[in-house]
């Protein structure tokens, strides 16, 4: 069984995965609108992702019998500055799913709740891995620059991350 607290907890996990699926789903709609398909693709599949992910916090809490709610989402942002600043939103975001992750462990550690480190292991290793191909997005972005073809480059740039990332799925 699982305490209040911790459940508590991991509800508000839910809302913060929920809105990170929001908030790509409303880049991945600007994106369109900018004519950056790569892009546009590559927000489609972060914002399914990470409706996956507070599925699986959602089933976990039902599974320890907690009580997992269904979360009301705040309205994201529809306008963004630039893909560049779009993706440093992404990135910010991560950073701080990240540490409300690591604070999820930190209290189900103190509460030895070993079901639960457990279970939140594997957000840790996701948390490393988005946060680390979000950086190598900026990473490229700066490389690219803001010259005139730069949005046709990251665009691309993107769609070939798509590609890779569907070809790991597929394994």
């Amino acid at each position: 069984m699982i305490s209040e607290k911790m459940t508590a907890a991991l509800n508000q996990q839910i809302v913060l995965e929920g809105y990170a699926s929001f908030l790509y789903l409303s880049m991945a709609s600007w994106c369109d609108k900018q004519g950056l398909e790569g892009c546009s693709q590559f927000m489609h599949r972060q914002s399914s992702e990470e409706w996956e992910h507070m599925l699986r916090l959602f089933r976990y809490i039902s599974e320890v019998d907690g009580h997992a709610l269904t979360p009301a989402i705040s309205q994201p942002p529809h306008e963004f500055e630039s893909v560049q600043a779009l993706f440093q939103q992404v990135y910010e975001h991560e950073q701080k799913v990240t540490n409300s992750i690591h604070k999820l462990m930190h209290l189900a550690t103190s509460e030895n709740d070993y079901a639960t480190v457990n279970f939140l292991q594997w957000y840790i290793a996701e948390q490393r891995e988005e946060e680390n191909l979000m950086r190598g997005i900026l990473d490229k972005m700066k490389l690219i620059g803001d010259g005139p073809q730069s949005l046709y480059l990251i665009d691309n740039e993107l769609a070939l991350i798509n590609k890779a990332e569907l070809a790991n799925e597929a394994k």
